[in-house]
């Protein structure tokens, strides 16, 4: 498909090949590995795997079916695992039919808290796939958690995940540790929250009711977990002891600007931590959002550059 007309803002790419993904064109994320593309959808209700070998000529092998109700919209691969999350789908629920409730309030309270008192027509947890056949995932292993469920993981191999999960009693998606020391049964090993988040505990948040201080996801660096917290801004955990994650420090910049802190790459290898917040509504009605540079030689004192961003 190399002599398909390309856009004039193309500079050094051109397409080569496409595949409508067995006709499930909605893909959310795509891990790469040995050759196969998994891909998790948004309304698809479950995850497709791509043969990308022949990368002319992309060919969609697999469609694994989500359970009633889930999204498995995430997913991560190292080695012959396969790790994919299991969550309540929001969007097709009532609850959020429009999109601005789920980006507004305490999650929790809605799924949490009104839906724990009715029967859960959903799956949640963490999904475990043998991916030795890359054409064939075979599930061989389940955690689940009590909640909407798991919304991100990062796993880079070895015994340790990482996720963001929304369970039972808190307000939002907290950070959890996960044993995967045997993958046939992984098991939590510790969590951390923002004080305020487990009204289970009887804790009461500080922040305004429209606020949304839950965790998107985690980016891990040796013992460091650099962890995008939406409307609370960044959160940096020392993880060297997995089972008792600690603050490190606490960046928020919202307001003035609209929050939504969506991921928090570190640059190890420059010093620098690159942070960006979610734009979700159109014409700036969730505020002003920025990509933000932070100088990380001290990570206990991150200092941002953020002028670099300034828009003109």
């Amino acid at each position: 498909m190399s002599d398909l007309p390309q856009p004039d803002y193309a500079r050094n790419m051109r397409v080569v090949g496409h595949s409508d993904q067995g006709g499930r064109p909605d893909g959310v994320q795509v891990m790469v590995h040995r050759g196969f593309a998994y891909v998790g959808h948004m309304f698809s209700r479950g995850f497709s795997v791509i043969d990308v070998r022949d990368a002319k000529n992309p060919c969609a092998v697999n469609y694994v079916a989500a359970p009633p109700n889930t999204w498995t919209i995430h997913l991560q691969t190292h080695d012959d695992l396969l790790l994919v999350i299991n969550a309540k789908d929001m969007f097709a629920a009532a609850e959020f039919a429009d999109e601005r409730a789920y980006y507004s309030g305490a999650l929790g309270k809605t799924v949490g808290t009104a839906e724990a008192s009715r029967v859960r027509d959903w799956s949640a947890g963490l999904a475990v796939y043998d991916i030795s056949t890359p054409d064939n995932p075979r599930r061989i292993g389940f955690m689940a958690v009590e909640g909407g469920g798991i919304h991100r993981i990062w796993y880079t191999g070895g015994r340790w995940a990482y996720v963001s999960v929304l369970l039972d009693g808190f307000t939002d998606y907290i950070f959890m540790t996960v044993d995967m020391s045997n993958p046939a049964e992984p098991r939590e090993a510790g969590r951390w929250w923002i004080p305020g988040m487990n009204l289970a505990a009887g804790e009461t948040p500080s922040w305004q009711p429209t606020r949304r201080y839950g965790l998107h996801h985690a980016i891990i660096h040796g013992d460091t977990a650099y962890a995008a917290w939406r409307d609370a801004g960044m959160v940096v955990l020392n993880i060297a002891d997995r089972a008792r994650p600690k603050l490190i420090v606490h960046r928020n910049w919202s307001p003035p600007f609209g929050g939504g802190t969506h991921n928090c790459l570190p640059l190890p290898d420059r010093d620098l931590l690159v942070v960006l917040d979610e734009a979700v509504l159109d014409h700036q009605d969730d505020g002003l959002k920025l990509v933000w540079v932070f100088d990380n030689r001290a990570r206990e004192n991150p200092v941002s550059q953020r002028r670099a961003f300034w828009p003109a």
